[in-house]
């Protein structure tokens, strides 16, 4: 099976390498796409065992369906290389690079994973490359980062590293975060990948689809997490609503009998329906069909 489109990965959920427990909890979550993470969420001396996983718990994800990614350690660290020589042997959709700051990084990662691909010949240029910006470099340099490779679909937004990075207050709020929440957005659309919001590291569900709610105002359609019990609440939060497409039915039909009249637009609920607005509104559509039929 193919892996799920860009802009159909509502949520992409962070889980340790080498914790079984966590396993079971990703794999039941629902979460589109699956992160192992060999880097800040497995201690060094936890690595090697976590490397050995990585065969059987992508095959895992598959059966859920979900896209399976490996996040390692940069290149130029000690076990970078390592975990992406195992990685690539389980042969994941997707491999993340933390700290992901500029295009050079992004050259040497696909030309090693090209290595791979061919040692173990696998398809070329299949295996996707996921920067996740987590500095204020990574964030304003995401455009160059995109451009580096075209194994780039996505990107994703950094939470508490940027903060860090920052020198910002965390808090439940997020407003430490919200010009690099903007800016990403903006320049990821400009780099023509999908934008993937930062995690809300707090327990609260109500919390975690508040601020989901908010990035899917600005253009997100997909956002990662750090909580298996999370992904539904999020999941439900990133899929339109069957009211929001009703309206939206309701603005494709006015502006469709609108011009079939020979007008420029239409009245709909107070809103003049123009072009834009009726391409949005075939956009959010199109999305609930093919989430629809993913989910049916």
């Amino acid at each position: 099976m193919l892996p799920l489109a860009p802009d159909l990965r509502r949520t992409w959920l962070f889980g340790p390498g080498a914790d079984a427990a966590a396993h079971a909890a990703m794999l039941a979550s629902g979460a589109d796409a699956l992160i192992v993470d060999l880097e800040d969420f497995t201690p060094p001396q936890r690595r090697d065992e976590a490397r050995r996983n990585l065969a059987g718990l992508v095959q895992k994800m598959r059966e859920v369906h979900a896209v399976a990614a490996v996040r390692i350690n940069q290149l130029d660290a000690e076990d970078g290389p390592h975990d992406l020589e195992a990685a690539m042997a389980a042969r994941p959709d997707v491999i993340a690079y933390p700290m992901a700051a500029s295009a050079a990084q992004m050259l040497a990662l696909h030309e090693a994973i090209a290595a791979h691909e061919s040692r173990l010949g696998l398809t070329l240029h299949a295996t996707e490359i996921l920067p996740v910006c987590e500095t204020a470099l990574g964030v304003v340099e995401v455009r160059a980062i995109a451009a580096a490779s075209e194994r780039i679909r996505c990107a994703l937004l950094g939470a508490e590293d940027l903060a860090a990075d920052l020198c910002a207050e965390r808090q439940p709020d997020a407003l430490e975060l919200d010009y690099a929440r903007r800016r990403f957005v903006l320049e990821c659309r400009a780099a023509g990948i999908e934008p993937i919001d930062a995690p809300y590291t707090f327990s609260d569900a109500e919390g975690a689809v508040r601020e989901a709610r908010y990035a899917r105002r600005l253009g997100y359609r997909a956002k990662s997490l750090v909580r298996p019990e999370h992904a539904g609440p999020l999941n439900a939060a990133l899929t339109p609503a069957p009211d929001e497409v009703s309206r939206a039915e309701a603005m494709i039909a006015a502006f469709e009998a609108a011009r079939s009249r020979g007008e420029d637009r239409a009245l709909v609920d107070g809103l003049w329906v123009e072009v834009p607005t009726y391409r949005n509104a075939r956009r959010l559509v199109d999305r609930a069909r093919r989430l629809g039929a993913r989910n049916g």
